[in-house]
């Protein structure tokens, strides 16, 4: 694993706006550093919504706002010092299985990323409890590379 390779896991969140500046301010200057930014995409669930053409309203809607952020999170990086040609960005379909922790490290292992960089959500433990963390997950799950988690 080549710690020089890094991905940024992103949800459009205000804590993956966090990481993704975390890791800029780190990689700006590095040296060979390669970024991809991942989204795990999750389509709403269809019984939310009364129609068909409100759920594929809210599917563009969340679609949009996530290419926006992608689209900031590569600015940011380019501004640290990342040259546009080493980031990259990545979008996984992810159904109820695997979890998304689950996708993420297998993305990792796939793509063979020494480094990975998410945003916490900051539940508290009553929360984790029930829902369970993805970043608590990462932590206790990845193998073979270094884990930021950043908060």
């Amino acid at each position: 694993m080549d710690f020089k390779n890094i991905l940024i896991s992103v949800d459009a969140s205000d804590n993956a706006r966090r990481a993704v500046d975390y890791a800029a301010q780190l990689l700006g200057q590095v040296r060979d550093a390669r970024v991809t930014l991942l989204y795990i995409e999750r389509a709403p669930g269809r019984d939310r919504f009364d129609t068909e053409e409100a759920w594929l309203s809210q599917c563009r809607l969340e679609h949009e706002r996530v290419f926006g952020f992608l689209k900031d999170a590569r600015e940011v990086l380019t501004k640290a010092g990342l040259p546009d040609a080493a980031i990259s960005e990545r979008t996984v379909l992810c159904s109820a299985e695997p979890s998304v922790a689950q996708t993420i490290l297998d993305v990792q292992q796939e793509g063979g990323f020494g480094t990975l960089v998410v945003g916490r959500r900051g539940l508290t433990k009553g929360e984790e409890f029930l829902f369970g963390s993805v970043s608590t997950k990462l932590v206790h799950n990845a193998k073979n590379c270094a884990v930021w988690v950043v908060q």
